[in-house]
């Protein structure tokens, strides 16, 4: 009898593992969308705010290392009944380091300087939904440049893509493609500097 009471507590720490590892980490995606999409645009990226340094003693110090010592006494069990210390997190980091990604995004951010940037100055160039770069009107490109725009968008948007699937696969997701290119497609729009166009979910092109 013992032993079949403990199935329902087993079946449920399983279950509850098998949820964290398919659990996509929206946030970390985005920090590292973010990092990575203001690298290729370059300028005017934001720096986040110093945060002032917690005051040494008193119940405020003791208050900020409360959720510190919960969160170890609870890695520390979950370890003690056999889910590992990643899997009890469930917040894995979003990693864009591997040489892959960053020789991506080298090519991009030369490509973006050199080829594009003037193209989304000039009103020529867009941000797709998709995440991708789209030729919106090319009337606003010189006729000398038309041809060598084309073929840059089209370079940049098979790195896109490349880079899209890369950070799937060295993330140990390669399920999560679909959900990394879209919270890239938002954050290229988010990070589009004024005056840009981009289209919004229904396909219609606006301009920040």
């Amino acid at each position: 009898m013992r032993r079949w009471m403990g199935l329902p507590i087993a079946a449920v720490m399983l279950t509850a593992c098998v949820t964290i590892n398919v659990y996509f980490p929206a946030a970390e995606a985005k920090e590292a969308a973010k990092e990575f999409v203001e690298k290729v645009i370059g300028d005017e990226a934001t720096t986040p705010a110093t945060e002032p340094a917690p005051s040494s003693g008193g119940p405020s110090a003791s208050l900020q290392h409360a959720p510190t010592r919960q969160l170890a006494l609870r890695i520390d069990w979950l370890s003690l009944v056999g889910i590992g210390t990643a899997h009890a997190q469930g917040q894995p980091d979003i990693t864009i380091k591997t040489p892959a990604i960053q020789a991506i995004q080298a090519r991009m951010a030369g490509r973006f300087d050199a080829q594009l940037r003037a193209g989304f100055d000039a009103g020529a160039l867009g941000f797709g939904r998709d995440g991708t770069i789209v030729v919106r009107d090319a009337a606003k490109l010189a006729l000398k440049d038309r041809v060598a725009v084309n073929s840059a968008v089209a370079d940049d948007n098979r790195d896109r893509k490349a880079v899209y699937r890369e950070v799937a696969v060295a993330n140990g997701h390669p399920e999560w493609e679909s959900q990394i290119r879209d919270v890239f497609a938002r954050q290229w729009v988010a990070s589009a500097r004024a005056g840009w166009y981009y289209q919004d979910a229904a396909g219609t092109w606006k301009q920040k």
